[in-house]
């Protein structure tokens, strides 16, 4: 009986631990930033003067309908590629399905700024291609700046979500619903539309609000590539840190309409896909059939294609990376050099070193945590761990630049300062990534019977010891599923980082965005290539470890 009592013990508190740091960490800052909002930066007192401010001035107010153009076009685009794209995936017979997988999920993991910079080294003005063209062929490509680059760069980024997504949607269609539907006359597109289509539609959806919320908060992109182009994280970002002047009241208020729009549509799409819920028993999982010649040829177009357009960036920049610059290192000179790379080693091994540590700090918390919230969400349910699993969804609709902005506002002071040190970088990196680890930790723990865990204890096993030594291995790949995708945005984050960074914890992709904007070329090239080495060396370790090599979403 004293043993059940320190194992009861040990679960509320560690509901307690996990509940009072999401209050400090999470909700204390989001509260200073609304309260920041409300208040009269000279007087002190209550005001709505710059919510007023922003729906009445057009400058601020046309950034909302920029944001909704972006987010919701790049979620139709992405919607268009992707879903094809798993379809041909998982109901067909495809050459080098593997390294396809790997290269479709290789696309979107490096940040949308950098494919932005390398899109404008491509198509801008002074662009390779665009001069190619106009030399050799008279063509003049339409210009990729405002709004066209925008989404060429986001939708080329973030299809891979709905590839995934609807990928494991697929994975769970029950065989016998396709024969049924075929035997009954319906095949063909007509089946796709009428019979996949519904079945995968919560998945499609959540891929939509996905992909809607980081076309939304994404801020390196339109700041890139914009020209003039705003929208609210930019906005958000210039009111907090301009180079005119700052109005940090402002910026909360800008920052708690940005909450409120997310905290909308996350709504509306839980309502819908709440609506469309049901439940399959896969008995038989998807036979994969094999094309006509034509139908093959055309699949693998498509697959190919779409996977060369958005990895060109990436390729180019590597390619940059070797390339001779001037003295200064800023223009590209004819000829090949490792110049590059050693002034990055020489100078900016620093950053490098930050990337493993600070990132490498936030993964490690994060899977503790993650594993003790799947673990109170799936087997200790009660009010507490249902706040926690709330709380853990928030960092879903909150935009990046605004968690840096609650941090700062939170613990720029003598009692908790943090500001300008790793930790409170670390602290927002797992307040933004950890949703993913914990997302598939409780999903793999959901499928593993609570029998085996009272099997174990009726042997004499406690409940942390079961946990330690039976449940956990049990859930590796999930948690490690989870964990490589936390992993690989960590160190391709910058909208918070680019706020919360100091000369001492600067990150790659904070130095890659330094780089680009001193001109600095070659280095921000060197930088990119190195941060994608991560990223593929990352891939290479899950698809070693994994059971399957898969994915899922």
């Amino acid at each position: 009986m004293k043993r059940r009592h320190t194992q009861w013990d040990f679960w509320v508190l560690a509901s307690l631990v996990i509940l009072v740091l999401y209050l400090l960490f999470m909700v204390y800052p989001l509260y200073k930033v609304m309260s920041r909002s409300v208040v009269d930066a000279k007087t002190g007192t209550f005001t709505l003067k710059y919510f007023v401010q922003f729906f009445s001035q057009a400058y601020y107010s046309s950034t909302l309908a920029n944001s909704f153009k972006v987010a919701i076009s790049t979620a139709i685009v992405s919607l268009l590629i992707g879903i094809p794209l798993a379809y041909f995936y998982n109901m067909y017979e495809m050459h080098g399905k593997k390294t396809l997988q790997m290269l479709i999920i290789l696309s979107c993991m490096s940040a949308p700024f950098i494919g932005a910079y390398a899109w404008i080294l491509l198509l801008g003005r002074a662009g390779v291609l665009t001069k190619f063209f106009a030399d050799h062929f008279g063509i003049h490509i339409p210009s990729i700046y405002g709004f066209s680059g925008i989404l060429l760069v986001l939708s080329t980024k973030l299809f891979p979500l709905v590839f995934l997504y609807v990928s494991g949607a697929l994975k769970n269609l029950d065989n016998s619903l396709l024969e049924a539907s075929a035997n009954m006359g319906c095949s063909g597109m007509k089946r796709f539309f009428r019979v996949v289509l519904p079945l995968c539609m919560p998945s499609i959806l959540a891929a939509a609000l996905m992909v809607f919320m980081r076309a939304l908060a994404d801020f390196g992109t339109p700041l890139m590539i914009g020209e003039g182009y705003m929208t609210f994280p930019v906005i958000i970002y210039n009111e907090y840190v301009g180079e005119v002047g700052t109005n940090q009241n402002f910026a909360a208020a800008i920052s708690v309409i940005a909450i409120l729009i997310t905290l909308f549509f996350f709504l509306v799409q839980r309502y819908l896909a709440n609506r469309n819920t049901f439940t399959i028993n896969a008995m038989h999982s998807i036979q994969v059939r094999k094309p006509t010649p034509v139908f093959s040829f055309f699949i693998h177009l498509y697959a190919y294609g779409i996977v060369a357009i958005s990895l060109l960036p990436q390729v180019y920049l590597v390619y940059l990376s070797f390339r001779r610059t001037s003295s200064a290192g800023i223009v590209f000179v004819p000829g090949f050099s490792l110049k590059s790379y050693q002034q990055v080693f020489s100078n900016m091994s620093n950053v490098i070193w930050n990337t493993i540590r600070i990132c490498g700090s936030a993964l490690v918390l994060i899977i503790l945590i993650a594993i003790l919230i799947s673990y109170l969400v799936v087997r200790r349910r009660n009010a507490i761990n249902s706040i926690i699993d709330s709380l853990s969804m928030i960092p879903y609709i909150i935009p990046g630049s605004v968690v840096g902005i609650s941090l700062i506002l939170a613990f720029n002071n003598k009692v908790m300062p943090l500001v300008g040190t790793a930790a409170i970088m670390v602290i927002s990196m797992c307040i933004r990534r950890i949703p993913y680890t914990i997302r598939s930790s409780v999903a793999i723990l959901g499928q593993i019977p609570l029998s085996i865990d009272e099997a174990a204890e009726s042997l004499g096993a406690g409940k942390v010891k079961t946990l330690v030594k039976v449940t956990i291995p049990m859930m590796v790949n999930g948690i490690f599923s989870g964990a490589i995708m936390s992993w690989v945005t960590l160190i391709t984050e910058l909208s918070s980082s680019i706020l919360l960074y100091s000369f001492k914890t600067q990150t790659l992709n904070v130095a890659i965005y330094s780089m680009v904007s001193k001109g600095a070329d070659g280095r921000a090239c060197a930088l990119s290539t190195i941060l994608m080495i991560f990223t593929v060396v990352s891939l290479m370790v899950f698809n070693k470890v994994s059971k399957d090599g898969e994915i899922s979403m």
